[in-house]
């Protein structure tokens, strides 16, 4: 975030915007600015995760911590813009970092804080390496909190662009921000002319010819020096009647034109490539699927004719196994069958016991009677 004068909230307006979209660059800027800025090697590939929140301070004014960037969803940096002198900046830092902190912890007892950067957009003599705040925890020790600082108006346009910081090159018109205020003489307007025209304009076109940033970021870098140009400079009246901020916006029309035009070649060459590209997947994709679809034909057959077999053979041993079955169950039959019979004959032949028995014995009843009636045939036949 941008720390200004609070009393002037247009600049804090125009450099905190300026700023916060200089960040919002493509992701191969935005990292190569990262590496150069942190020391670290991330690859132009590398996903960014920006952290916008919104605070206010004890006065209500609105400050905006939006450079709390997250690479790759691990690592955090914390970037902040000085333009004016400010004693609390260090304060500030830290406490959007202990907020971002608290916000993020993924462990209960653990805060990471986001490594962070003052840039200093001012030529203020005296201006430290760092600024450190001394943290006292009494008998646990005392700890200090240092932020290293980068002085941006020491570096000339070419050195800022040799450090892989090209996206801050707007900022780099504040190069001469006091000396045109003071006096506009014809050699101060030179020197304008040159700084906007051949170091500015010049690095813009070379970082992104060398492909350190994109046709889109170099039309963006454009836009946003036009508007610093214009509120820093365009209202001076050597500008405006010695035809330089005529210069300028013809410069920048043409140059976006350029761009704009460079970029549709551009994306019509991706376009051409990204079809051509398709195709050539499309018809590997096909070639793939129809040997993946031969190879499964193959294999299905195979495994089909595998199936067969081990049906064939299950069903054979299934037949043996049937017949064996068949057989000792004929056994048991014909078994139990001669066993039923061998017991038939024997209880017939009980039965024909007990008839013949219970005939002689109903034969000697009927004798008995015929013996009786007879006695009594002859015992009528006295008394008659």
């Amino acid at each position: 975030m941008l720390m200004v004068n609070k009393s002037n909230d247009t600049i804090f307006q125009i450099f905190d915007r300026t700023f916060k979209r200089i960040l919002t660059l493509s992701a191969r800027s935005v990292v190569a600015f990262i590496n150069a800025l942190f020391g670290t090697s991330y690859p132009p590939d590398s996903r960014i995760t920006y952290n916008w929140t919104e605070h206010h301070d004890d006065r209500l004014h609105r400050t905006i911590a939006d450079t709390i960037l997250t690479i790759n969803e691990e690592y955090s940096y914390h970037i902040e813009a000085q333009m004016y002198e400010d004693e609390e900046i260090e304060f500030r830092v830290f406490e959007y970092g202990y907020r971002h902190a608290l916000k993020h912890r993924n462990d209960t007892y653990i805060l990471h804080f986001p490594e962070s950067r003052i840039i200093f957009l001012y030529d203020y003599e005296g201006i430290p390496d760092s600024r450190t705040i001394r943290l006292d925890f009494g008998t646990q020790g005392v700890f200090d909190y240092k932020i290293p600082a980068l002085k941006l108006l020491e570096y000339t346009p070419a050195e800022l662009a040799g450090k892989n910081m090209i996206i801050l090159i707007p900022f780099m018109l504040l190069k001469l921000r006091k000396t045109i205020a003071k006096k506009r003489t014809p050699e101060n307007m030179e020197a304008l002319r040159t700084l906007i025209f051949d170091d500015i304009i010049g690095l813009i076109r070379q970082n992104w010819s060398s492909g350190n940033i994109t046709a889109a970021d170099a039309k963006l870098l454009l836009e946003l020096i036009q508007k610093l140009y214009n509120y820093l400079y365009a209202h001076y009246r050597e500008c405006a009647q010695g035809g330089l901020n005529n210069m300028v916006n013809e410069a920048f029309v043409l140059e976006t034109d350029v761009l704009i035009a460079e970029h549709n070649k551009e994306m019509e060459k991706l376009s051409a490539e990204f079809v051509l590209e398709t195709d050539s997947l499309i018809a590997e994709h096909n070639k793939e699927m129809e040997k993946l679809n031969a190879k499964f034909v193959l294999e299905t057959d195979s495994l089909i004719a595998e199936h067969n077999k081990e049906i064939e053979k299950l069903s054979a041993e299934y037949n043996m196994e049937t017949d064996s079955l068949i057989a000792e169950h004929n056994k048991e039959i014909e078994k139990l069958s001669a066993e039923y019979n061998m017991e038939a004959d024997s209880l017939i032949a009980e039965h024909n016991k007990e008839i013949e028995k219970l005939s002689a014995e109903f034969d000697q009843q009927i004798k008995t009677k015929d013996m009786v009636i007879k006695k009594l045939k002859e015992r009528l036949k006295e008394l008659s």
